[in-house]
């Protein structure tokens, strides 16, 4: 039993346990015992932090189905490993040599040192931000829905923005709130810190403490992870929200209408929410296809390591585009930030790219063939929004086949535990070799 067998069969082991407590009679608002399919569909869902669902949880799920949805996205979004050691730690047990390699793969740490510790500022950091954002939820749904109601929407909707998850219990997400500052802002807010990474905020954290502090002999490098991922995060953010306000300005069904004001908040917001929450201020399926295929684009590349976002990752998208340009500036080396990128990590992002872009074909494949009515552009969003992880939708997860249904389960989970990590423990630890072989040129490009 490998590190990556362990964290596959946890993910499986709580998708079956949600499904099991989705399909009871006290999970559904009619009271009567739900679909399996159905439940199997939004537990899977909810564990690997997407967002999609075949029914509407505000109307279909009681509070208690609701809840376990919520827990649910806070278990996928901490990650098995995160979530069982805490449970440990809960208990007061020590970590044994094991457990403290399953940490130190799983959130992919140089060391086996400091295992607790991290543990515990993962936990304390997801507290403090969802505390946070409930707060400030509060402001707009007290008002409008009574303490009660408001509180649980506030709680409910700040895990799924901090998780990435993207469930809402309105029954269209949060088109209702797209004139909201405080909502609008609050959610992303959540989304971005939630998907960047805990070592990134916690490299902010120390080095804001140091700055406010004034600590003198005290200097702080900040990591390639810190850099990279915080850059790329922030050139995405700021192109996606001027290539969605200008493509989809002259669209009367989705910018067109709406004030000056509104139009900066929602291409914000629709910038911010693939990258990969999946709440939606506008109707996704009334989009042009330019501005489709951006959200494909940017649901594709995801979130940061570390974080509790899916898609390819903005670090594998750093790696391979250094690649690109060492190779226009005749370079053999790649360098990022003065830093030189070793071979490994270059081999490693290219089989993520190639086992991402496979997966989504093969996933697209397959639901064009159950479903051979519905358009490309409609199937492919869906299948990229599966894998990344995000959650939104053209509005056909509903009226797709059960066979779609599976496809988009399954495809849910390679997105959640990763295409690597799956291969892993399906072929088992790669074993080394000193076989080295003569080297050969070959016409590439």
């Amino acid at each position: 039993m490998t590190v990556s067998r362990t964290v596959c069969l946890g993910f499986l082991a709580v998708i079956a346990v949600g499904t099991l407590l989705l399909m009871m009679p006290f999970s559904t608002s009619s009271g009567t015992w739900n679909d399996l399919i159905v439940a199997l569909f939004t537990s899977t869902s909810a564990v690997c932090v997407t967002g999609l669902s075949v029914v509407d949880p505000g109307t279909y799920f009681s509070f208690w189905g609701q809840l376990f949805i919520a827990l649910l996205a806070q278990i996928g979004g901490l990650g098995y490993m995160t979530t069982t050691t805490f449970l440990i730690l809960l208990i007061g047990r020590k970590f044994d040599l094991r457990q403290k390699i399953a940490i130190q793969q799983a959130l992919d740490r140089p060391g086996m040192s400091g295992s607790t510790q991290v543990i515990r500022s993962i936990i304390a950091t997801t507290l403090i931000f969802e505390i946070t954002g409930v707060f400030l939820l509060l402001f707009a749904f007290v008002p409008q829905y009574g303490w009660n109601q408001g509180l649980w929407l506030a709680i409910f909707h700040s895990v799924n923005a901090w998780n990435n998850a993207g469930f809402s219990l309105f029954k269209d997400n949060l088109i209702g709130y797209q004139s909201s500052f405080i909502v609008i802002f609050t959610v992303t807010g959540l989304i971005i810190f939630g998907g960047i990474g805990y070592q990134v905020i916690l490299e902010a954290y120390i080095w804001l403490r140091d700055r406010f502090l004034k600590k003198k002999n005290v200097n702080i490098v900040l990591s390639l992870d810190f850099k990279v991922a915080t850059s790329t995060t922030l050139i995405l953010l700021v192109a996606g929200t001027i290539a969605f306000f200008f493509i989809e300005i002259r669209n009367p069904q989705t910018f067109g209408s709406l004030s000056l004001h509104d139009q900066f908040l929602v291409a914000w917001f629709q910038s911010v929410t693939p990258r990969t929450a999946g709440f939606n201020t506008i109707d996704i399926g009334k989009m042009t296809t330019a501005g489709l295929f951006i959200t494909i684009a940017l649901m594709f590349i995801g979130a940061s390591p570390g974080g509790t976002g899916g898609g390819m990752k903005t670090t594998t998208l750093r790696v391979l585009t250094s690649c690109t340009k060492a190779i226009l500036q005749g370079k053999e080396e790649v360098l990022l930030y003065e830093r030189k990128i070793a071979i490994s990590l270059i081999l490693k992002a290219v089989g993520v790219l190639v086992g991402s872009i496979a997966t989504v074909i093969l996933a697209t494949i397959l639901i064009s063939l159950t479903d051979p009515k519905l358009d490309f552009i409609q199937i492919i969003f869906e299948v990229v929004s599966a894998f990344a992880t995000v959650g939104l939708s053209t509005g056909i997860t509903a009226s797709v086949s059960p066979a779609a249904k599976i496809v988009l389960i399954i495809t849910m989970y390679i997105g959640r535990v990763g295409v690597l990590l799956l291969m892993s423990a399906i072929l088992g630890d790669p074993r080394p070799t000193r076989i080295h072989y003569p080297e050969e040129n070959l016409l590439v490009g």
